[in-house]
């Protein structure tokens, strides 16, 4: 078979992007995969293009130049739903206006947008028209997706995944009757193969699935397609939601936001025009898609497991927050007797207290901040070994307090990574 072309996937590390990336690479495309982290895509045997969208190089024109040689088209997948605007506008419009500019002669583009955004007042809906305004300028065709499923999931489709399968209830954001048409990212694949080979001409393009679900229909659809028992739908206030959301952006709870909420409280309606009724197979219905497969073991677990994510990220983060107001503000009577054979100084052990203290109270903001969570899984696990060495060295005797003492840190190490494996996406 013939390639169409060489294409470059922009975000193609996302949930979207590689989909494409593997859907336009059985399509005949020879796909150039571009990330931010790009080392599993290459292992994936993808040619890959490292570029951190946030990183100034990238925003030149001269960064994506030497790149794009024997480019003859680019789909840009790249995206951030929860960000400070400054980093978001980065990722979709400063590095992408780079990207445009450096395209060859007679190369074509594609950008995966969003529906909803022309009402919308949200940070993210007015970066994203900027992002749009960018690329009409330059001739690419936009694709606004509608909620988009797969046989993966990823944020905001993991989200959902989630609440369908919390235990007991269901809850739904506002009255759960907001309207969303899914459309299969094989389908949202399928779409872009045929508009890269059939340009539709300026404007901007919508595509959605044929079957109009509401909210609750939705997350009742996806647990039976998990085999779990109906159970109770609880429609969350729209007010309580939004606090909810606003606690997900403060702590960086990824899709549990206040633009996901928004989202989810307007619905997602896409309207498919013209260029998407020239498709050479429809998109397929959400009851279609959804039916057309078991959810497997990792499915389950997945859903289950999502939300537990968060919950033991705080947990851990309120363990580390005790124990640093502990070494802080614990006096010293309280420990020095525990450690009446340490060839160490009671001054040095009060310091070391202090220090530890301060270190654990480090640790706990990292969490609740959800900065660099992989990092700080490793941290994590070092610190408590690095304690458990070193009070081993100082008593063995802690191994036998009568509340456990050290006993406790070999789980502790356990629950940490599992930690560190819910935090590991992509």
């Amino acid at each position: 078979m013939t390639s169409p072309g060489t294409i470059l996937v922009l975000g193609a590390d996302g949930f979207i992007g590689r989909h494409l990336a593997f859907g336009l690479r059985t399509k005949g495309w020879r796909v150039i995969a571009s990330a931010r982290r790009s080392a599993r895509l290459a292992r994936m045997g993808f040619e890959t293009l490292t570029a951190d969208l946030t990183d100034p190089a990238t925003h030149d024109p001269a960064f994506w130049a030497p790149h794009l040689q024997d480019v003859t088209h680019v789909v840009n997948a790249a995206g951030v739903l929860s960000a400070p605007d400054a980093a978001a506008r980065t990722v979709h419009v400063t590095a992408p206006s780079a990207l445009y500019a450096a395209l060859p002669e007679g190369a074509a583009g594609l950008l995966i947008s969003a529906v909803g955004i022309d009402w919308s007042e949200t940070g993210f809906a007015r970066i994203r028209r900027e992002a749009e305004a960018v690329a009409a300028a330059q001739d690419i065709t936009i694709l606004r997706a509608g909620l988009v499923l797969g046989e993966t999931s990823y944020g905001g489709s993991s989200l959902a995944r989630a609440l369908a399968a919390l235990p007991l209830v269901t809850p739904v954001v506002g009255d759960g009757t907001q309207p969303f048409n899914p459309v299969h990212a094989a389908d949202l694949t399928q779409a872009v193969d045929h508009l890269l080979r059939h340009p539709p001409g300026p404007g901007v393009h919508e595509i959605g699935g044929p079957e109009t679900v509401t909210q609750a229909e939705m997350a009742r659809g996806l647990r039976r397609w998990l085999g779990l028992r109906p159970a109770w739908l609880i429609r969350l206030p729209v007010p309580l939601a939004r606090a909810m959301g606003r606690i997900g952006d403060a702590l960086r709870m990824g899709p549990i936001s206040a633009t996901a909420v928004t989202q989810l409280q307007s619905g997602v309606l896409a309207n498919p025009g013209p260029a998407i009724s020239t498709l050479p197979r429809p998109p397929r219905a959400f009851s279609d898609f959804i039916a057309s497969r078991p959810a497997g073991t990792q499915d389950l677990w997945h859903a289950r497991l999502y939300l537990m994510r968060p919950l033991l990220r705080i947990a851990l983060a309120l363990l580390w927050l005790a124990s640093g107001l502990v070494g802080l503000l614990l006096p010293a009577a309280d420990f020095l007797p525990l450690l009446p054979e340490a060839p160490l100084s009671d001054g040095t052990l009060i310091a070391m207290a202090r220090l530890g203290g301060v270190l654990d109270l480090g640790i706990a903001v990292a969490l609740l901040r959800g900065w660099r969570p992989r990092l700080m899984a490793w941290g994590q696990a070092a610190v408590v070994l690095g304690y458990t060495v070193a009070f081993t060295m100082l008593n063995p005797a802690l191994w036998l307090l009568p509340l456990g003492g050290l006993l406790k840190n070999p789980l502790l190490l356990v629950l940490i990574w599992v930690h560190g494996i819910l935090e590991d996406e992509r």
